[in-house]
């Protein structure tokens, strides 16, 4: 072994010879060496990084504070911990991001790389622990047990509101078109089935308020997660933590984040529920869902472009087959789709995680993280992708639509009050076995005038409420 490449450290299980250039330590080093399963680290998700170090600042300030820590070791601790919070060290972040333990790797790792970062602005070497160590300095007040499980909270937050952002892009592109399409009459279907008239913007604002409402479910959601166990350490009792540390460590990382997080009142509970874990990845999986129908209809009524609805169309994004010149396809719903099936997947990994816990801890707390975070990233890039790839570059084919709804049986319902339903009944009729319009029909039995057709037929009286006339009148 060549000490110059290497340093030697130690732990529970012996001596293990670390990379010199590592800032991580032994820890790290088995738990590579344990954890190749993804072959994702978890250097992936930077708002967990920043987060961990986020709570190892306030941990130390907290510790200083009660007269614990040192003011040369704290100084050393948050200067380490503020350069990693501005992007600086993630790469030592190696870890995988499913792994055994609880996610003690994923402590350990921030342990150990804030320990060297911090010993080398002391003026020392990388794993001169005597000076500055890893468990004695960096994670005093704290457990694994309460600080990963915090850290997923911070960066959930953090990703709630950055999918917020997202959703809303998405809804504004939306809101858009439902404006362009005001005008544009079209049938609205049932089942598949001619229904009644409807607008195209009616069509497209109704997918902008299902965004809304779910934009307002995540904010909810993220209501819950404010809620941290920092010191509660292993199991919640808040063993080898000052009595006032918890409330103090909870203002530090409050003025470190910028997130508003509160400190559970049974920090017992908190070490083993996963409840508002469960909570999000439920509201994510609602999102997913009803993202997914939008997709569905859009790829739906761009159907075609000769043998479909082809009511709308989406913008051509890349060539559609190797094999049918000139095919064009729905790429961009079809992506998000797909992440609609992931998330609803990972909704059920999230739900076997949690209930899967035992006791005082949940250990399978590193595949929920996994699982809630693709999750976000993923719907969040899948939002922004469908607006600015295709919800905004739609057209629609207002020519065909017009024709469609004056050829449709469908608008018969608008002459009920008018006309009766048995007589609207047998105009139905009759339209469908002749193929003869059905303003057409009334006309020729002299059911309405044109002058009164006319006025009940236009799009303005077809696509919302208005006063029915009474027998008398008809």
């Amino acid at each position: 072994m060549n000490i110059t490449t290497h340093r030697m450290e130690h732990d529970l299980l012996g001596d293990k010879a670390v990379p010199s250039a590592a800032y991580y330590g032994v820890h790290t080093l088995r738990a590579l060496e344990n954890f190749n399963i993804t072959g994702i680290t978890i250097a992936a998700y930077p708002d967990l990084v920043r987060a961990l170090a986020q709570i190892k600042l306030a941990a130390a300030q907290a510790n200083r504070e009660l007269g614990l820590l040192d003011n040369a070791r704290t100084e050393a601790i948050v200067a380490a911990c503020r350069e990693i919070i501005a992007g600086k060290y993630h790469e030592q972040f190696v870890v995988d991001v499913i792994q055994g333990g609880a996610g003690t790797s994923t402590n350990m790792n921030a342990n150990e790389v804030i320990a060297n970062v911090a010993l080398e602005i002391m003026g020392h070497q990388r794993g001169e622990y005597g000076f500055l160590h890893p468990n004695e300095h960096v994670n005093m007040s704290q457990s694994t047990n309460d600080v990963y499980p915090s850290a997923l909270k911070l960066a959930t937050y953090v990703g709630i509101f950055r999918l917020v952002d997202s959703m809303a892009h998405l809804r504004f592109a939306f809101e858009r078109k439902a404006e362009e399409f005001a005008d544009v009459l079209k049938m609205g279907r049932t089942q598949l089935q001619d229904a009644v008239p409807m607008t195209l913007g009616q069509e497209f604002s109704t997918y902008a308020t299902m965004l809304g409402e779910d934009e307002e479910r995540l904010k909810e959601a993220a209501l819950l997660i404010r809620e941290i166990n920092l010191g509660a350490t292993a199991i919640g009792t808040g063993i080898n933590a000052h009595p006032d540390y918890a409330a103090l460590v909870c203002r530090r990382l409050v003025e470190t984040s910028g997130i508003p997080v509160i400190t559970s009142p049974n920090l017992i509970e908190a070490t083993q529920d996963c409840g508002s874990f469960i909570q999000l990845s439920g509201v994510l999986k609602r999102v997913a869902a009803k993202l997914s129908k939008v997709c569905n209809d859009l790829r739906l009524l761009s159907s075609g472009p000769r043998a479909g609805f082809g009511e709308i169309n989406l913008p051509a994004r890349q060539a559609g087959s190797s094999i049918m010149p000139g095919k064009v396809n729905p790429v961009i719903p079809e992506v998000v789709n797909q992440i609609a099936y992931e998330v609803i997947g990972n909704d059920l990994t999230v739900t076997f995680a949690a209930e899967a816990g035992q006791l005082q801890l949940n250990a399978f707390e590193p595949i929920i993280a996994h699982s809630l975070f693709k999750s976000v990233l993923h719907l969040s890039r899948g939002c922004t992708t469908l607006a600015d790839l295709c919800v905004d570059g739609i057209t629609a084919n207002r020519e065909a639509l017009r024709a469609t709804v004056e050829r449709s049986i469908g608008i018969v319902t608008a002459l009920n009050p008018y006309i009766g339903y048995a007589n609207a009944t047998d105009v139905a009729a009759e339209a469908h076995a002749t193929g003869l319009g059905v303003a057409e029909i009334v006309l020729a039995r002299g059911l309405m005038t044109r002058e009164a057709l006319d006025e009940v037929l236009r799009p303005e009286v077809l696509t919302r409420p208005r006063p029915l006339p009474t027998r008398a009148n008809v």
